[in-house]
C-alpha cells in the first residue's frame, strides 16, 4: 500500500514532516517509504537547508503580486462585506500557500534530484598586441604586458589589465582585448580611464594616449567607462553606428553588433552622442537618461528616462530584465551563460517580463520561468530548447 503512494502524496508528507504538522499514522507512512535507501538519501538532500535555501529562491520571485491581484478582483465582484473580510483574510496566508506549493513542485518535477545536464564551453579572453600576436590572459594569474620590443607596458593580475603612461614611446599603437561569452574583465588605460567589459566584448585602444590627439577606442559588444577627466584630450567612444564623445564621466555603452540598437545609458556627468555618419546629428544626454539609435530604422537618437542601476547591474554579475522582450532576455542569457538557446516559441518572442537574479546558474532561471510564466523548455545536446 504504502509502495503504491504517488510523488504528490509522498511530498505532502515531506512538507508536513518539514513544518511538524504530521500526525503518528502518517509518520508510520513516511517511515516506510524512507525505508528505502534510495529515498531516505533523496529525503536527507530535501531537508538540508541549504539545498532548501537554494531552491526557494526561486519561489521568492514567483509574482505574489499576481495571486494578490486575482484575490482582490473576486473582492471587487462580489458586494457581501463578510465575504469581503473572510478573502481578505486569506491573503496573508498567501505566501505560505505559495511556498507549500512550490515544495510540491519542485518535488514532483524532480529538481531536487535532477543532475546537471548543461556544460559551458571554457574560452579565453585574448590580448592581441600591436604586431598582431595574441596572447592568452588567464584570469586567475599575473602577467606582465609586453610590447614587440619587449618593453612592460602594462600588467595583468586577475580580471584586471593595467596600462602604464610611463611609455617613451610617442607612437600610436593599439591593443585589443577580446572578452568571449559567460566571461567579464576591466582595463585600466594609461590615462586612468577604468572600463569594465561584459560577455562578448571587444576593445580596440591605444597602449598610450598622445599630447595632442582625442582618446578614441573601438567598441563592439558592451563595457562600462568611468572615463578620467582630460578637458584637453575628449574621450571619445566609436561603435558601429555611435560615438560617445565625453571629457569626463561614467557611462555604459551596449553595441553588440548583432543587436538593433546602440544604446548609451549616463550614470553622471554629460555626454555627447553622434552617428558615425552624420557628426552634425548629435544629442547631449543627461544623467539618468538613455541615448538609442536604432540601426535598421532612421538615423535619429532618441532619449527617455531610465534606472541606470538596471542597466549596470551586469558590472556585479546580476541579470536584471526590466519590461524586456523574451527575445532580447534570451540573447542576454546566452552571452551571460556562454550557451544556445533555441527558442521553438515564436509567439513568446516579443513578450516583455520582469526579473532579477544574481549569480544564478541557468537551469534555477529556467525554472523561474517554467514555474512562473508557464514555459516549457528542455536540454538537448547541450543546447536549451524553448517549446
Amino acid at each position: 500500500m504504502h509502495d503504491k503512494l504517488s510523488e504528490f502524496q509522498i511530498a505532502q508528507l515531506i512538507i508536513q514532516s518539514i513544518t511538524k504538522t504530521i500526525t503518528a499514522e502518517q509518520q508510520v507512512i513516511l517511515d516506510h517509504w524512507l525505508a528505502d535507501k534510495e529515498h531516505l538519501a533523496l529525503y536527507n538532500k530535501i531537508i538540508d537547508k541549504n539545498n532548501i535555501q537554494d531552491k526557494f529562491e526561486i519561489y521568492k520571485q514567483i509574482e505574489t503580486e499576481r495571486i494578490y491581484k486575482n484575490l482582490e478582483e473576486k473582492i471587487a465582484n462580489n458586494n457581501k462585506k463578510l465575504r469581503r473580510l473572510k478573502v481578505l483574510n486569506s491573503l496573508k496566508y498567501a505566501a505560505i500557500a505559495i511556498v507549500c506549493l512550490g515544495i510540491v513542485y519542485v518535488y514532483q518535477t524532480g529538481y531536487f534530484n535532477s543532475k546537471p545536464l548543461l556544460t559551458h564551453p571554457v574560452e579565453n579572453i585574448t590580448l592581441q598586441l600591436e604586431n598582431g600576436a595574441v596572447k592568452i590572459i588567464k584570469e586567475d594569474g599575473t602577467s606582465e604586458v609586453r610590447d614587440s620590443k619587449g618593453n612592460i607596458i602594462g600588467t595583468q593580475n586577475g580580471n584586471q589589465i593595467v596600462y602604464s603612461n610611463d611609455d617613451a614611446n610617442e607612437t600610436l599603437v593599439y591593443n585589443t582585448l577580446k572578452v568571449p561569452y559567460g566571461k567579464r574583465f576591466e582595463v585600466l588605460l594609461s590615462d586612468g580611464t577604468h572600463v569594465h567589459l561584459n560577455a562578448g566584448t571587444s576593445l580596440k585602444y591605444p597602449v598610450k594616449f598622445l599630447a595632442g590627439h582625442n582618446r578614441k577606442v573601438f567598441l563592439k559588444g558592451e563595457a562600462y567607462f568611468d572615463v578620467a577627466k582630460d578637458t584637453d584630450h575628449p574621450f571619445i567612444v566609436k561603435s558601429d553606428a555611435l560615438c560617445v564623445k565625453v571629457l569626463g564621466t561614467q557611462f555604459n555603452f551596449s553595441s553588440y553588433p548583432e543587436d538593433t540598437e546602440n544604446d548609451v545609458v549616463l550614470v553622471e556627468g554629460s555626454v555627447k552622442l553622434f552617428t558615425t555618419t552624420d557628426r552634425q546629428n548629435k544629442v547631449v544626454l543627461k544623467p539618468g537618461f538613455m541615448g538609442s539609435l536604432n540601426k535598421r530604422a532612421t538615423a535619429e537618437i532618441y532619449t527617455k528616462p531610465v534606472i541606470t542601476d538596471v542597466y549596470t547591474s551586469w558590472i556585479d554579475g546580476e541579470l536584471v530584465f526590466r519590461n524586456i522582450t523574451f527575445g532580447n532576455i534570451l540573447k542576454k542569457m546566452e552571452r551571460h551563460y556562454n550557451i544556445t538557446i533555441i527558442n521553438n516559441n515564436v509567439d513568446l518572442t516579443n513578450e516583455r517580463f520582469n526579473a532579477s537574479f544574481r549569480d544564478e546558474p541557468i537551469e534555477k532561471i529556467l525554472e523561474y520561468f517554467k514555474i512562473t510564466y508557464k514555459i516549457d523548455y528542455q536540454i538537448s545536446n547541450n543546447q536549451i530548447i524553448i517549446n
